[in-house]
């Protein structure tokens, strides 16, 4: 183990000892661990973690066309969980070595092929933490055409194939409601840019 594995958490929690199971994509790693509960007591438990680093995700709106910018790609957890893997989300990608604005910065040119100029952090949010020690860093950030810099559609060295969706905002939400859209940081910043007023669901 190293020292930041051995540092007791919330006074109760000590790591006794780790075994790595993968390291791929990223590591899943076996950790044993002495909890001592609020009566004083103490529990051996076993936790699988997965770590893989923290990721960054943004919703582009226009508000002038109360329009968004989504993306459609397969996703292999969801089609192996209901056989049709195209997932409709914001446009997202992990941080590597960048800092979450620059890494958002290159996510959104290569998904989407718009560049905006400003890009605003909301929140940085746990996607699973039940199992994954991922940090969501979501934003939100204006566009218009004259950002617009390529097609997008992602990379293919990383076997992306991105489809570039703009969607009045009105049919973006109803599409949460009828189940076409199931991606809770994509449900998050639909939402959050409502309770802004950056988009409106009866633009009348």
């Amino acid at each position: 183990m190293n020292e930041a594995d051995k540092l007791a958490r919330a006074g109760r929690t000590t790591i006794e000892g780790r075994e790595i199971l993968s390291k791929c994509w990223g590591t899943l790693s076996r950790y044993s661990v002495d909890y001592v509960r609020k009566d004083g007591t103490h529990q051996h438990l076993k936790r699988e973690v997965y770590d893989r680093g923290d990721g960054a995700a943004i919703l582009l709106y226009n508000t002038a066309q109360n329009t968004v910018i989504l993306t459609r790609q397969m996703r292999f957890p969801v089609f192996l969980r209901d056989n049709d893997g195209d997932l409709i989300e914001v446009c997202a990608g992990m941080l590597d070595a960048e800092g979450p604005v620059e890494a958002i910065r290159r996510e959104a040119e290569e998904e989407t092929g718009i560049s905006p100029d400003h890009v605003e952090e909301i929140a940085a949010l746990y996607t699973s933490p039940g199992a994954v020690t991922e940090r969501l860093h979501l934003f939100i950030g204006s566009y218009t055409g004259a950002m617009r810099t390529g097609p997008g559609g992602g990379l293919l060295h990383e076997g992306e194939e991105i489809a570039v969706l703009e969607l009045p905002y009105p049919e973006a939400m109803a599409m949460i409601a009828d189940g076409r859209i199931a991606d809770a940081k994509t449900v998050v910043l639909l939402q959050h840019v409502a309770l802004k007023g950056l988009c409106v669901l009866d633009p009348d």
